[in-house]
């Protein structure tokens, strides 16, 4: 699996100076490609990637006609020109998936924000001066060798180290990730999982996750980091555009914005990798946001939690680790009873779960996590334990939004408390 960390950089004013030149060259390179590319006629007999490749094969006479491009390492422009090929199967994918896309398009200086160095062309360092520093080695930057101090958070075998790209992010700061390939650890086997080592994870705006062992964890709360945010961005509406005033205050803006991001990205790695390394399974909601957040109220808040990012998340953190990382099916799944699967029907603002037919009574989110767990044992075959009820015939009483009888599946293995019988009034 590859596995991407990422450290900050700290080049002086000189280092920064070249990598911006080099970063700019390389978008240079890649807009010549794209041009390029664009000239050539499209055949039958060659796919995109060997058209793409045939432009990469132009680089020597483009370092001979521009003698500047010759100042930048080779793997870094063919990792320029091989990047349009990886657009235009991304952009391919998303076709597919039925959205409407463009073609690709020139990068301006503010867009195109990294280059790599493959295989080869860097050297890392880590042992070199106070404890959590070291140095990355970049070759070739404009025809000089660089050694720029970097802020080694976690340990790191230089030798493991496959791919180094370099990014400067709007605040101006430089980062650097490595590409390592790592050996998957093998997942065990579901015939083996014992159902009390997985768990069930319910979504939510209230609270970021409800899980099916009864923990609530909630959301990351962001409302100061969202006032200063308003605050910058007033003060960036009355600055002149493109004017010094304004790329200082701009920088300021985008400040905030990476401190909410990486806020938010380190929440979801901690708890990701809270729930890959406890549990043997961890199943979770397939969920379509898109809809979610083109329906009326509350949009703002669910994109801000980022359930899809989450997933992503997860799911790098189960094969990291070892854990099946299942996504269910979530229709329902606030409907259903988990102790004998009738649906009733409850508005958002009702938060407890009462069922007319059984009389089970629950936290509405940790009924659904119980579901959720349920259809996830069911999908990845983990054997069911003899705490486990079997499938049974329910007949519903009769109200407004339940009133057949139906044959429903076994209840959560996790059910902690017994079922109540519901009471008819006269």
């Amino acid at each position: 699996m590859d596995y991407s960390p990422r450290f900050r950089l700290l080049p002086t004013s000189r280092q920064r100076e070249l990598l911006g030149w080099q970063r700019d060259t390389v978008r240079q390179v890649y807009n010549h490609a794209l041009y390029r590319l664009d000239q050539l006629p499209e055949r039958a007999d060659q796919t995109v990637r060997q058209r793409v490749w045939s432009v990469r094969d132009e680089l020597p006479d483009w370092k001979t006609k521009w003698e500047e491009w010759s100042s930048v390492y080779s793997t870094v422009l063919q990792a320029a020109v091989e990047r349009i090929y990886h657009s235009i199967t991304g952009l391919a994918q998303q076709r597919d998936n039925g959205h409407k896309i463009g073609d690709l398009n020139w990068k301006k200086p503010r867009e195109f924000q990294s280059f790599t160095y493959r295989q080869r062309g860097f050297e890392l360092d880590n042992k070199s001066g106070p404890e959590g520093r070291g140095l990355l080695t970049l070759k070739k930057v404009r025809g000089k060798t660089l050694e720029i101090p970097i802020r080694i958070h976690r340990d790191i075998d230089p030798d493991d180290i496959k791919h180094v790209t370099v990014k400067q992010e709007a605040t101006g700061a430089w980062y650097t990730s490595f590409s390592i390939d790592r050996d998957e650890p093998e997942k065990p086997d579901p015939e083996d999982i014992d159902p009390e080592d997985t768990v069930g994870l319910d979504l939510g705006v209230l609270n970021f996750i409800h899980d099916s062992d009864g923990r609530s964890i909630n959301r990351l709360d962001l409302s100061d980091d969202r006032e200063r945010l308003e605050r910058e961005h007033r003060s960036l509406s009355r600055k002149e555009y493109e004017s010094n005033n304004w790329e200082k205050q701009r920088q300021r803006v985008a400040e905030v914005h990476m401190d909410m991001r990486n806020k938010k990205r380190d929440y979801k790695h901690k708890l990701a990798h809270a729930y890959t390394t406890e549990y043997d399974a961890v199943f979770v909601e397939d969920l379509d946001v898109k809809p979610m957040l083109e329906d009326d109220g509350n949009a703002r808040n669910k994109a801000e939690v980022g359930w899809r990012d989450f997933i992503r998340i997860l799911k790098h953190h189960g094969r990291k680790h070892g854990c099946h990382v299942v996504e269910v099916e979530p229709a329902g799944t606030t409907k259903e009873c988990a102790s004998c699967g009738v649906e009733t029907a409850k508005p958002l603002w009702v938060r407890e779960h009462s069922c007319p037919a059984c009389g089970f009574e629950l936290g509405r989110d940790f009924n659904a996590s119980l579901n959720v767990l349920s259809r996830g044992l069911a999908k990845l075959g983990v054997g069911h334990s003899e705490a486990t009820t079997p499938a049974e015939t329910a007949t519903a009483v009769d109200s407004v939004s339940v009133s057949a009888s139906r044959v429903v599946e076994s209840g959560s293995p996790c059910l902690k408390e017994p079922a109540k019988q519901a009471s008819r009034q006269g």
